[in-house]
This record gives C-alpha cells, sequence and structure tokens, in this order.
C-alpha cells in the first residue's frame, strides 16, 4: 500500500478514535447520574498532555521504533476504553474506577497525537505541501465518526461511543505494526527534564511579546475547557437533537479556516490573527449566553460553527508565531513547552474550573435549567474577554510580523 495512503488512514483512525468518545461522554455521564463528576473526564487530558513529554523524550524518542510504540499504546488504550464503560453501570458501578480507565486511555493515547506526526514528517520529501493534505484527515475522522455515533446511531447518552473509541483504539494499534518503519529519533542521545520541559527554550525566547503571549495562550485555555466540557451537554439539555452530531460542524468549520489561513496572514499579521481568534471566543460565548434561555437554535449553532476562527486563528496561529519566534536548535522545546502551558496545565485548571461553574450554577432541569446556562456561559465570556484586552494593550512584535508576510 502507498505509504500517503497508511499516512492518510493512520491520521483518520488516531482522531475518530479522540473524536467518538470525547464529545459524547459528557452527556453519558449525565445520563447515567455521574454529571457532577463530568469535569474529571476532562480533566485526565491535561494530566496526560503534562505526563507525554516525558514518556517521549526519555523512553519512546530514544529505544523503540515509532510504529511499535504506536501500536502498543493504542491496543492497551484501547482495551481500557473499551472496558470503562463496563464499570460505569450497573449495581458495582464505581464513578472513580470509570474515571481511572479514562486517565489510562489518555495516558496511553495523548503521546500518539505527537508520534504520528513525527512518524508522518519521518517519510515526507515536501512537508509544507504533504503534511496538510495528509493531516486533514485526522479531521476528517473526527467529523465522520460524530456523524456516526450521533446522527445514524442517536447515540449521544450511551456507552456505545466509549466501546467504538476502544474498538477503533485497538483497530489503530493492529494497523500501527503495518505503516512504514520509523527509527526512534533520539537513538543515543541524552535528554534531560530541562529540555523537555523547554526552560532553555523559555531563556532565550525571554521577549515581552513571547512572555505576554504564552500568558495569554496559559489564560485562555482556562475559559476554553468550559467549552470541551459542557458545551455538549448544554445542546443536549437545550434539546437539539444529535448533539455530537451538531458538534462536529465546528470540526467542518476548522478544516475549512486552516486552508484559508495562509492567504490571511499577509493581509492581517500575527496580532490581528490571534485577537481575531480571542474575538471569537467571546462571541461564541455570548451567543450561548443569548440563545440559552430560549433555545435560539441559529444562536448555538453560530456559536458551535465558530470553533474554525476560535482554534485555528489562536492555537494553530499561535504554533506558527512560536515556530517562527524559535530558532532551529530550540524550536522543538518551544513548541513543546506552549503545549505544556496550554493543552497541560492551562486546561488542567481549567477542567476544575468548568467542574466547579457547573456544579454550582446548573442545579436545575428543563427550562429553570436553561436561565441558569445563560449566567454559566457569560463567565467564560468575561474571561476570554479580560485576555483578549490584556493581549491587545501589550503584544506587538513587528518581528515575527514581516516574517510571515
Amino acid at each position: 500500500m502507498n505509504v500517503q495512503i497508511r499516512l492518510s488512514i493512520m491520521m483518520f483512525l488516531q482522531y475518530a478514535i479522540w473524536g467518538a468518545w470525547y464529545v459524547t461522554v459528557g452527556n453519558y455521564m449525565g445520563a447515567i447520574g455521574m454529571s457532577h463528576v463530568i469535569h474529571w473526564a476532562y480533566t485526565v487530558s491535561p494530566i496526560a498532555a503534562i505526563v507525554s513529554p516525558f514518556f517521549l523524550g526519555m523512553v519512546a524518542d530514544r529505544y523503540f521504533s515509532t510504529e511499535k510504540v504506536l501500536g502498543v499504546l493504542h491496543i492497551v488504550g484501547g482495551l481500557a476504553m473499551f472496558l470503562a464503560p463496563f464499570v460505569a453501570e450497573g449495581e458495582n458501578a464505581s464513578a472513580t474506577i470509570f474515571i481511572l480507565l479514562l486517565l489510562l486511555n489518555m495516558l496511553c493515547y495523548m503521546p500518539t497525537v505527537a508520534l504520528t506526526n513525527s512518524l508522518a514528517f519521518h517519510h515526507m520529501t515536501n512537508q509544507e505541501k504533504q503534511f496538510p493534505v495528509i493531516r486533514v484527515f485526522g479531521t476528517i475522522g473526527w467529523i465522520v465518526v460524530g456523524i456516526f455515533v450521533s446522527k445514524v446511531l442517536g447515540a449521544d447518552e450511551t456507552a456505545i461511543p466509549l466501546k467504538i473509541a476502544g474498538v477503533l483504539g485497538v483497530l489503530m494499534g493492529f494497523f500501527s505494526f503495518v505503516l512504514p518503519h520509523t527509527p526512534p529519533s533520539n537513538k543515543g542521545e541524552k535528554v534531560t527534564a530541562r529540555q523537555i520541559l523547554g526552560i532553555d527554550a523559555l531563556k532565550q525566547l525571554n521577549t515581552k511579546p513571547f512572555i505576554v503571549f504564552i500568558i495569554s495562550a496559559f489564560l485562555i485555555c482556562i475559559p476554553l475547557s468550559v467549552y470541551y466540557a459542557y458545551a455538549p451537554v448544554f445542546v443536549n439539555g437545550s434539546g437539539i437533537e444529535n448533539p455530537a452530531f451538531k458538534m462536529s460542524f465546528g470540526q467542518m468549520s476548522e478544516a475549512f479556516f486552516i486552508l484559508i489561513m495562509p492567504l490571511l496572514f499577509s493581509y492581517i499579521g500575527i496580532k490581528k490573527m490571534l485577537l481575531t481568534g480571542m474575538a471569537a471566543w467571546v462571541l461564541r460565548y455570548v451567543l450561548f449566553a443569548l440563545g440559552a434561555p430560549d433555545t435560539i437554535v441559529w444562536m448555538i449553532l453560530s456559536g458551535i460553527i465558530l470553533h474554525g476562527i476560535c482554534y485555528d486563528f489562536f492555537f494553530v496561529a499561535g504554533f506558527i508565531y512560536v515556530d517562527k519566534k524559535a530558532t532551529n536548535e530550540i524550536r522543538g522545546q518551544a513548541q513543546g513547552f506552549v503545549v505544556l502551558a496550554t493543552y497541560g496545565l492551562g486546561m488542567l485548571i481549567g477542567s476544575q474550573v468548568a467542574g466547579y461553574l457547573f456544579n454550582g450554577m446548573i442545579t436545575a432541569t428543563g427550562k429553570e435549567a436553561l436561565a441558569q446556562w445563560q449566567n454559566f456561559w457569560w463567565v467564560p465570556a468575561i474571561l476570554v474577554a479580560v485576555v483578549l484586552v490584556f493581549f491587545a494593550i501589550f503584544f506587538n512584535d513587528k518581528e515575527v510580523d514581516k516574517k510571515v508576510v
């Protein structure tokens, strides 16, 4: 089988696994009486994001071929995910064991995100042209599985999505063994915790614009976590059918905007790109708040569709900013530090804040709950607005803007 086809299938499966359960698990937990611990299901990902770089740097990148590591991790993670719903229901149901199995799954899964990227890059001759074409199959995988579990099966509040994610994980595990052989990238090299944490990179990037950027990225991940954990629960509570299918509109939007981003960089520059992403987050939460009491569907769906601008214009543009800012020697460390600060620490705090807000503010059901959801969404809207003002005032990096034009 052609290498590019295998890499495309790899990306499709990689993100179909995550997309199968990540959007529906909150509604499933609500249906089985675990709504009070939904935020813990979204805490396991940032914990895994913090642990993952150490596993990659000290084990995976030094001792084992990438395809074999992918295979083992996906099989173990897939089995953990498949077993998770069996301990969540019945007489001996345990929320703690359920969350621990989700954690085991994500501890196995999170390193594979970086590993699939590095494997793909290793077998490309023109990364700039080939990678976007291959990576978009990951977004397609997320969209397809979301449509399948929600629109086709109508399984948003059931254990089926978790079982599908488990099966896909095991399937991806076995498929990994037929991927092109990819030797460990840092074989024989000594890697320190200092390098993994990106401390050397941070020292070299110790400029006001970068510090303002990293503080803003960290802070914005707190309200971002509120969306990931509770937007599907909100959509479902609003009476909108097939919530996971509706949430996939965000990924469709993401795929579109990532394709037009290169054209926009030359016209508006990095600062306006990042500000546009933040402004879209504010607008999304405002639309959710205004649409909540009377279930104004177009507002809620518009908030979901804004995901493309929210994610691409801030996070994708942010990674490009770091790439332009860093030298070749510290580029990998710099990107790793950003991931640790955002998807790790930022979303770890954010998921706990989200749980605190939800458990404290959404106490009713039916129509009364919709009014409470309005107050709930104003909180992240205000938080993002504060970060936006901070970033607009203090960030200025004309040197990088020249590089992206």
